[in-house]
């Protein structure tokens, strides 16, 4: 039987399964597109640049699709060349998984931007562009059917768009926050072999198909366990794993000799650590965040904390009888805290936009502290002109605000002077303090901005608080030591309109992340 005899046996039919292809087809390109970042994240971060990345790598790979799939298709025009090619797209989206590991740990010696694509490109290109030849296909054959092509066209093309709406809803607000990013690879390869098998099951009558559904069976993502001595003696464990809407959340404990710690990640960057016994941070910066404000005004009585992380900055304000109010986006990371991390206070947490709270609130500080981050990047729009205007707003007369923020001395120091110059547009003074710096000049600084020139960092008033031993040296050494950006490093004034923090810190972005790279076990950053 022809290809068109065999069409017009069935057309009802046919004509309706193409429509189904076309909307699960859609839908899951989508998919596809908004879980790569949770794949190649905890690698490159989840920045502009993976977000370039990942829609560029899409883009191509969809346009070569429709190119090469239009061309095949009228050449070969039989159905069952579409669900062929449907049927391998379901096998490759099975294997992505499995080739995470070794497909990010060949990209990760290239740069930030370059490892990003190429790690993009080789995971989820494959998958899309065989997904793009489907679009053309469909209509191709859909138009021997239906007589007028225009409207063919149209109708195909809504079907589509509309499942890349529900893909894109459902992965969004449903699926990263529900289910681990590898079993969502194996929802979307199953479903499109399964979207093959029936059309060769019951359109096609070909029974020996129903053995293709015993593959997936080969690939069954199992989520590892971490738990395992690294070549120096020391115990590592992953004790929680989990996606929110807003990053991959982890929290690893390292055990060595008497000496225990964990360690709370997202999207593979290291936000707090904590000595498992005293629950006193083993890194620098929150002690810079807590004694610098504190050594200025220990006579402030209400403090607000941007970015909860594992709860230690808060806990500190409210031990000195401070009213110590949170701000955090991400519920998890809240509950996160007070599961492993024993945060516990008495003042609010609010789960909210960072920005948002400040535009509705009216309630005063004296001290705010910022101590948020984006993967490794500090959000743009807490460190624009309109932003700082608004912190002024939340603070009293003698109010401080801190931020803590990663940054380069040497290499790139642009951001951070136009950081600086943009908070001297509206605090009358702003010093910079080194809270975790290399030999290099990267890594963490304390910027503190305020309008009472009578404050100043009194270190008798903080001398006697203790200090873990992993943070002390650091700590007694450079805290209340001024540091200025070198001279005559140029700066603009970040606004909400133009604010490229993500391209021009670079450098710093590619420092931290091939520290993390060398530092954490890579079975815990899978």
């Amino acid at each position: 039987m022809t290809d068109s005899a065999r069409l017009r046996e069935t057309p009802r039919g046919l004509i309706v399964y193409l429509i189904l292809t076309a909307i699960v087809c859609g839908g899951l390109v989508m998919v596809i597109e908004v879980l790569g970042s949770r794949v190649v994240g905890p690698f490159f971060g989840v920045s502009l640049f993976v977000w370039t990345s990942l829609i560029t790598v899409t883009l191509v790979a969809l346009a070569l699709g429709y190119a090469i799939g239009g061309t095949l298709s009228d050449k070969k025009s039989d159905p069952d060349y579409l669900y062929g090619i449907i049927l391998l797209a379901g096998a490759l989206t099975l294997l992505i998984p499995s080739l995470r590991g070794p497909v990010l740990k060949a990209c990760i010696s290239l740069d930030l931007r370059l490892g990003a694509f190429a790690s993009s490109a080789i995971l989820f290109g494959p998958s899309l562009f065989l997904l793009g030849c489907v679009s053309p296909y469909i209509i191709k054959i859909a138009a021997r059917e239906m007589k007028n092509i225009g409207r063919t066209v149209g109708i195909f093309y809504a079907f589509s768009t509309a499942g890349s709406f529900i893909g894109t809803v459902l992965t969004g607000f449903v699926f990263i926050a529900y289910f681990r990013v590898g079993r969502i690879f194996e929802f979307i390869g199953v479903s499109l072999i399964l979207l093959s098998v029936i059309y060769f099951v019951f359109l096609r009558r070909k029974w020996y198909f129903l053995a293709v559904l015993c593959f997936p069976l080969l690939f069954t993502y199992v989520p590892g366990n971490v738990q395992k001595t690294m070549p120096n003696g020391t115990k590592v464990r992953m004790v929680f794993s989990a996606d929110s809407f807003y990053g991959n959340l982890k929290v690893v404990d390292y055990s060595y000799a008497d000496r225990a710690t964990r360690e709370l990640m997202i999207d593979g960057f290291v936000q707090s650590g904590i000595e498992r016994k005293s629950g006193m941070s083993v890194y620098e910066y929150p002690y810079f965040m807590n004694f610098l404000p504190y050594g200025m005004n220990p006579s402030g009585k209400d403090c607000l904390v941007i970015g909860l992380g594992a709860g230690i900055i808060p806990m500190w304000y409210e031990q000195r009888g401070i009213r110590t109010e949170v701000v955090d986006i991400d519920p998890k990371v809240a509950d996160i805290a007070k599961e492993f991390f024993g945060f516990k206070i008495k003042g609010d947490v609010v789960i909210s936009d960072a920005r948002y709270y400040l535009e509705v609130s009216e309630k005063k500080f004296d001290f705010i502290i910022v101590d948020v981050f984006n993967g490794d990047t500090t959000p743009g729009h807490l460190l624009s002109l309109e932003a700082f205007r608004l912190l002024r707003e939340r603070t009293t007369a003698k109010g401080i605000v801190a931020f803590n923020l990663s940054s380069s001395l040497r290499d790139q120091p642009f951001m951070l002077a136009s950081i600086i110059k943009s908070l001297k547009k509206v605090f009358t003074i702003v010093k910079l303090y080194p809270s975790g710096l290399d030999e290099a000049g990267n890594g963490n600084v304390a910027v503190l901005a305020y309008n009472d020139s009578s404050l100043s960092f009194n270190p008798d008033l903080i001398k006697d608080f203790p200090v873990h031993p992993m943070a002390d040296d650091v700590v007694r050494r450079f805290m209340g030591r001024e540091i200025a950006v070198p001279e005559n490093t140029p700066a603009i004034i970040l606004t909400d309109d133009y604010n490229p923090i993500d391209f021009f810190d670079l450098k710093i972005k590619e420092a931290i992340r091939k520290n993390i790279i060398k530092t954490t076990d890579w079975d815990v950053l899978i």
